[in-house]
């Protein structure tokens, strides 16, 4: 059973969502492409510090 959650967002937020909607596209997978954009864009952020701060030996 796939249960509805409902998100309150301001009337800007809404039209900007709506706006990066594609045709035919639900918003539940809009959220969804938008959260493993943000994940891919945390990873990348955190290996980035990691191999800027990170003493590395060789092997």
């Amino acid at each position: 059973m796939v249960a509805t959650k409902r998100i309150s967002v301001s009337p800007e937020i809404w039209e900007e969502l709506r706006g990066l909607k594609e045709v035919g596209q639900t918003f539940g997978e809009l959220i969804r492409k938008m959260i493993e954009s943000e994940k891919k864009a945390r990873l990348l952020t955190d290996m980035k510090k990691i191999e800027e701060t990170a003493e590395f030996v060789e092997i």
